[in-house]
């Protein structure tokens, strides 16, 4: 168990750059903040590189299972600065990005994500893929970072408990559908009302960009797409909960 004092030290300077996307893909890792997501991510020790924390140790639960993990105890104005909330909870941990190799194969279900930019949607999305029992979810470009601190906020854990891929949609689109998974685009057009489709074994469903949608070219490989009736004077529906509505009903 180490201790550090200084805000100068040079491992506090390293966990800070940590903040921006560039540090996170130079290093492949990332910073994760408080008690819940600490805990969450003691589920996958091998992800873990360091958990950092204030001088009150005692708080740590008894029940965590911290052998082999290393620790180093920091003080509050330390703490500050590698914390990315304005209230910290006094602990912190670095982990290494998951490298996921991921073969496609028959009765798993998948959620596409294009192009997603609000961090707190990504999060609530992969949360409830992760609630509804989805198997695998691959994030295509023009998404925001999934390390991002508030996407990982947002999943609350969720992020350590299922494969979370990066890539190009229709790639991966292209080696479903050799793989006979049928695939669900979300559109207005050319659609069908969601509770016409009888919920399978093995689907993909995709969804996109809060403002434009599923891209034209990708919506142009689904097998079907889909809609969600607006009963109200709404305009839309928030993505991630018309994802959510959607995996239910798949699920």
């Amino acid at each position: 168990m180490k201790r550090i004092e200084s805000i100068q030290n040079p491992l506090i300077k390293q966990v800070k750059k940590l903040h921006t996307k560039k540090e996170r893909d130079k290093t492949g890792l990332y910073l994760i903040d408080g008690f819940h997501l600490v805990e969450e991510s003691l589920q996958r020790k091998d992800l873990i590189k360091e958990i950092f924390i204030t001088e009150n140790i005692s708080r740590i639960p008894n029940e965590w299972d911290l052998d082999n993990v290393p620790l180093t105890i920091v003080t509050e104005s330390i703490m500050k600065e590698i914390s990315q909330t304005e209230t910290s909870q006094g602990i912190a941990a670095v982990c290494y990005q998951e490298k996921v190799e991921f073969e496609l194969i028959e009765n798993k279900s998948y959620l596409l994500i294009d192009a997603v930019q609000d961090p707190g949607n990504l999060g609530t999305m992969i949360r409830t893929a992760d609630a509804a029992g989805i198997d695998v979810v691959i994030v295509g470009e023009g998404s925001v970072d999934i390390y991002n601190s508030k996407v990982i906020r947002s999943t609350q854990g969720s992020i350590f408990h299922l494969p979370i891929l990066k890539g190009q949609l229709n790639e991966w689109m292209d080696k479903l559908q050799k793989h006979n998974v049928t695939i669900y685009g979300t559109a207005l057009k050319d659609a069908v009302h969601y509770k016409e489709v009888v919920p399978g074994k093995s689907f993909a469903l995709i969804v996109g960009n809060e403002g434009s949608g599923v891209s034209e070219h990708l919506l142009k490989q689904t097998t079907q797409n889909l809609y969600i009736p607006i009963r109200g004077k709404s305009e839309s529906l928030n993505v991630a909960v018309a994802t959510g509505v959607l995996l239910y009903h798949l699920t």
